[in-house]
C-alpha cells in the first residue's frame, strides 16, 4: 500500500527593526492581531533580502550557509534560491493596493525594493546578476520566480521595463538546455513555459504536456502523488506538486489551451479534480498540527520550515478551502506553528538571513542541495496575506483546530478518504 509524505514547517522570527544591524528578536508572545503577527514575520524574513538585492548587494551581504554535506556546486545558486521562493511566498500580499496603515507602509516598501531586485536579477553587469547560465539548480528556482509574476501579474511583471523583461524571456527559454529529473522536477520546466504561454512569448508545449502526463499517472490516491514513480514519504506534495500542477492548469484553462489527448472542456475538468485532490490534502496537513502547534518531522528537506503547508495556504488564499476547514479554524491552527517555531533561538543569524535548522539553528538536518537560499520556501505559508485585513480569513473569530478538539475531549468531525 503507497504511502505518503508529510512537510515540514519553519518559520521565522521577529526582528525588532531591520535597521537595527539585523539584529533580530524571537516573536514570543508577540500582542495584537493574528494578521499582524503574520505581516511582521514576512516583513522581517523578506527585508534583508529585498533591502540588499535592490541595491544589488545581496551577494555581497548576505552570510552564505551550506550543508556539511554540500555537493560542490556552484554556492552562488544561493541566492536565486532565495530570492525566487521568497517573491513567490510574498507574491499575494505584495499585490494588494497601498494604504496608509503600517503593514501597508512595509508591503509598499517591500515592493518598490523587490521590482529593483527583479531587475538586478537578470542584468549581466550586475552583482546581483543570478545564475542562470549554470548547473541544473536555476531551473528549479527559475520555476519559483515565474510562479511569483503568474501570483501577482500587474504588480510584479507588467511594471518592469521593457528590457528586463525581454532579459527574463531569454532566460527563461534557455533553461531548456536543462534536462529535468524524471520527479517533481517536471512541473519546474512546466511552470516556466506556463509563464511564457501567459505573457504570449514562445513557449515549449511539450514541456508541459509531458509533465501534467506523468503527475497524473503518479496520482496514488486519497490526496497524494508520488514524486516519480517511486513513493517516498516526505512534504514534495506541499513544496512542489499540488500547487505547481494546478498552477500549470490554471493557466491553460486561463489561455484557452487544449491538450493533444484532451479538448478544453477536458483540461477544465482535470483542473477541477485537481483542485478536489489538494482540497483533500488540505485537510490531511490541518489534521496534522498537534494541540499545541507542532507537526511530524519527517523526510527530506525538513529545514524548508514552513513550506510544509504551502497547500493549505494556498486554498485560503484562493478561497478555495474545504467546508471541513473553517477559516478562523485555518489561521488560528497555522498561527499556532508559527508562534510554537519562533520561540526557539537561532532561526536568524545576525544579518537577519535564515539558517539551516527546522526550529532553531539544525545544520546537519540539511540535506546535500541544501543552503540557506533554499529555505526562504518557508514563506509559501504567508499566501494568505494575499486576502486583505477585513477578509473573513483574518476578521472571522478563532477556532480550534481538528487535533486540539479531539484532544481536549471536544466533539470532532470524523475523516474519510477522498
Amino acid at each position: 500500500m503507497k504511502r505518503i509524505f508529510l512537510f515540514l514547517v519553519i518559520t521565522v522570527f521577529v526582528s525588532s527593526s531591520y535597521g537595527q544591524a539585523g539584529k533580530a528578536k524571537i516573536a514570543k508572545n508577540h500582542t495584537g492581531s493574528d494578521r499582524n503577527y503574520w505581516t511582521s514575520l514576512a516583513y522581517q524574513i523578506a527585508a534583508p533580502v529585498l533591502r540588499n538585492m535592490s541595491e544589488g548587494e545581496l551577494a555581497k551581504n548576505m552570510q552564505v550557509e551550506i550543508s556539511p554535506t554540500w555537493d560542490g556546486r556552484d554556492k552562488r545558486v544561493t541566492y536565486m534560491e532565495c530570492f525566487g521562493r521568497l517573491m513567490d511566498g510574498i507574491a499575494p500580499w505584495l499585490s494588494l493596493p497601498d494604504d496608509d496603515t503600517e503593514e501597508g507602509q512595509q508591503r509598499k516598501q517591500l515592493r518598490e525594493w523587490a521590482l529593483k531586485a527583479y531587475a538586478h536579477a537578470v542584468d549581466p553587469d550586475s552583482p546581483d546578476y543570478l545564475l542562470w547560465r549554470k548547473e541544473g539548480q536555476p531551473l528549479v528556482d527559475a520555476a519559483y520566480v515565474a510562479s511569483s509574476f503568474l501570483r501577482a501579474p500587474q504588480q510584479l511583471w507588467q511594471p518592469l521595463d521593457t528590457l528586463t523583461k525581454q532579459r527574463y524571456i531569454a532566460e527563461f527559454q534557455q533553461l531548456r538546455r536543462i534536462d529535468p529529473p524524471y520527479s517533481n522536477w517536471l512541473l519546474f520546466s512546466a511552470t516556466v513555459e506556463a509563464f511564457l504561454l501567459s505573457i504570449d512569448a514562445q513557449y515549449d508545449m511539450y514541456r508541459i504536456h509531458s509533465a501534467i502526463r506523468k503527475i497524473e499517472e503518479w496520482y496514488v490516491g486519497d490526496g497524494w502523488y508520488s514524486d516519480g514513480e517511486r513513493f517516498a514519504f516526505d512534504y514534495y506534495n506541499s513544496y512542489v506538486i499540488q500547487p505547481m500542477y494546478t498552477q500549470v492548469l490554471e493557466v491553460l484553462t486561463q489561455q484557452k489551451i487544449r491538450l493533444r489527448d484532451k479538448n478544453l472542456a477536458t483540461v477544465q475538468k482535470n483542473l477541477e479534480t485537481v483542485r478536489k485532490r489538494m482540497q483533500r490534502f488540505g485537510i490531511i496537513l490541518e489534521r496534522l498540527i498537534a494541540p499545541e502547534g507542532s507537526f511530524p518531522v519527517f523526510g527530506r528537506s525538513m529545514t524548508y520550515r514552513l513550506g510544509v503547508f504551502q497547500p493549505l495556504s494556498l486554498l485560503a488564499w484562493r478561497e478555495q478551502l474545504p467546508q471541513e476547514l473553517p477559516e478562523g479554524q485555518v489561521r488560528a491552527a497555522l498561527t499556532c506553528v508559527m508562534k510554537r517555531m519562533f520561540s526557539v533561538e537561532g532561526n536568524f543569524n545576525d544579518g537577519g538571513f535564515l539558517q539551516l535548522g527546522f526550529a532553531g539553528h539544525q545544520p546537519d538536518l540539511a540535506d546535500w542541495y541544501t543552503n540557506n537560499g533554499s529555505l526562504y520556501i518557508t514563506s509559501e505559508v504567508f499566501l494568505p496575506l494575499g486576502l486583505p485585513a477585513e477578509h473573513s480569513f483574518w476578521t472571522t473569530p478563532a477556532q480550534d483546530w481538528t487535533s486540539l478538539k479531539a484532544w481536549s475531549g471536544k466533539p470532532f468531525p470524523k475523516d474519510h478518504a477522498h
